[in-house]
């Protein structure tokens, strides 16, 4: 809910701190595009943090604040989030006018009174928003669930099998961030546990985030010689696919007489097969490592 007298440069909670932060950026970001007359730019930060940063992430991990019993943390909690929300109304008004002020006006009939309308409204100014500290911890968090999601994807881990989570040599910085954030790591990347050692164990994929080393073992969990020749498959697909459209773009006859179309859509279908294997030798160099 709206809070006339929030102010974002006294929040005291870590992911509040940490999403004033990304507010501030983003709103950096989008005049930037702006000023400078690329309004793609501008659209796609402003896109990046309304959907990459609050929705995924802000409104995933405040859940359990706001789920819970009243405090100081789920008031602040909840001004943070109608505060973001509005920055983010302003920061796609520009884009879509119509729709941002409709909202505007909903948003307007629960909380304090607006006292003008969106298009009159101050364009965003967050000096001396920046917190460091918030974004490395959080930062932290999000860049570890999401390199397990990403090893669960490429080494074809069922989404409900749960995996075990080894810190190895964690800084007392980084120990601190995992105990403060365990559940929300074994929740959001189905971790069975997180445990911490000198160094990594044998037969774990290692996943370096920000400097610090997380293992992922999978004796046990997958059937490695049976997932090495999987990837070998996919690498060889791949191969062949880079191969086929070659062999039409060397082709002198097809380039000069295809529809500029088609030639284009066969470049996509070679820098898509070219992303999908440089994954797979991703997941095959990770897997050497598991062995």
């Amino acid at each position: 809910m709206r809070d006339p007298e929030f102010d974002p440069h006294h929040v005291k909670e870590v992911l509040n701190r940490w999403i004033v932060h990304e507010t501030a950026k983003a709103a950096r970001d989008v005049t930037a595009g702006i000023a400078a007359y690329k309004f793609n730019e501008a659209a796609n930060a402003a896109y990046r943090f309304v959907w990459n940063v609050y929705c995924d992430w802000y409104l995933e991990l405040i859940k359990p604040v706001l789920t819970g019993p009243d405090s100081p943390a789920k008031t602040e909690t909840r001004a943070a989030a109608a505060w973001a929300l509005d920055e983010i109304m302003k920061l796609l008004h520009p884009f879509m006018p119509f729709v941002t002020e409709e909202l505007w006006r909903v948003t307007a009939e629960q909380g304090p009174k607006r006292h003008h309308m969106l298009a009159l409204s101050a364009w965003p100014q967050h000096d001396g928003l920046d917190n460091p500290e918030a974004e490395a911890e959080i930062g932290w968090v999000i860049d570890l669930i999401n390199a397990i999601r990403s090893v669960r994807v490429e080494m074809n881990i069922p989404p409900a099998t749960p995996l075990p989570l080894v810190l190895a040599g964690a800084s007392k910085q980084t120990e601190t961030r995992a105990r403060n954030w365990s559940e929300f790591v074994q929740r959001l990347a189905r971790v069975s546990e997180m445990t911490f050692a000198a160094a990594p164990p044998q037969g774990a994929v290692q996943l370096v985030i920000r400097g610090e080393v997380a293992a992922l073992p999978l004796k046990g969990v997958i059937d490695l010689t049976a997932e090495a020749a999987r990837l070998a498959k996919e690498m060889a697909k791949a191969d062949a696919d880079i191969a086929r459209v070659d062999a039409k773009l060397n082709n002198a006859n097809f380039v000069a007489r295809a529809p500029e179309e088609v030639v284009e859509e066969e470049k996509e279908k070679r820098n898509e097969a070219q992303a999908r294997k440089a994954k797979i030798a991703e997941a095959m160099e990770r897997l050497k490592g598991a062995a």
